[in-house]
């Protein structure tokens, strides 16, 4: 990036960037990303849309990055508990249920977007998912050095995919909003016997 588009982008303070993503993850859940329009934010922020796509480029860079901005602070794998399941608990009670709930709408505002929108598509995988799974990858292999799971178990493989399932199913099948309890009993029922933690070494 040339210093010319830095000073550009770096004209929006960290309050009115704040207020700005905070409008479009309020735009997100009330009506999803296709009918979300830079018009739409311009207007609920009362900015110019000449403003938004000069300091984002566009809707889908623009919703990235309001969704990072939503991730709590700090990185997952600055996580560090001593034991898997600790730092596991540790990584869901970052959200009290209210968030986790606003969270779920969220993403369900977004994940069907994901599927016809390959920028949007590309722009997530390129600043959130890769990113969290590196991040994600480094306490699983804390888990592996000190000896609570396998290198060679078949589970490691899929923990994004029974985290993400346990979110999906909560609220299709269970018709229920995600909370703590849900996925503090998840990840002992489910995510650490797949990956071969004994239950019974589980602190009460």
């Amino acid at each position: 990036m040339t210093e010319a588009a830095t000073a550009r982008r770096s004209r929006i303070t960290p309050e009115r960037e704040a207020e700005l993503y905070g409008a479009v993850l309020d735009l997100l859940r009330e009506v999803g990303y296709d009918a979300l329009t830079m018009d739409a934010v311009a207007a609920r922020t009362r900015s110019s849309k000449a403003t938004l796509y000069r300091q984002w480029g566009g809707k889908p860079e623009l919703v990235v990055k309001a969704v990072r901005h939503n991730k709590p602070g700090g990185s997952i794998s600055d996580i560090d508990t001593g034991s898997l399941r600790g730092d596991l608990h540790a990584l869901v009670n970052r959200e009290d249920d209210c968030t986790l709930e606003q969270n779920s709408a969220l993403m369900r505002g977004v994940a069907m977007a994901l599927h016809h929108h390959p920028d949007l598509r590309q722009a997530f995988r390129e600043q959130l998912f890769e990113p969290e799974l590196a991040e994600g990858q480094k306490v699983l292999q804390r888990a592996i050095d000190r000896g609570e799971v396998a290198p060679d178990c078949p589970a490691l493989e899929y923990v994004v995919h029974m985290l993400v399932g346990g979110i999906a199913t909560r609220t299709l099948l269970d018709d229920k909003p995600p909370t703590q309890a849900f996925f503090l009993t998840y990840i002992d029922a489910v995510v650490l016997p797949a990956l071969g933690v004994p239950i019974t070494d589980l602190p009460v």
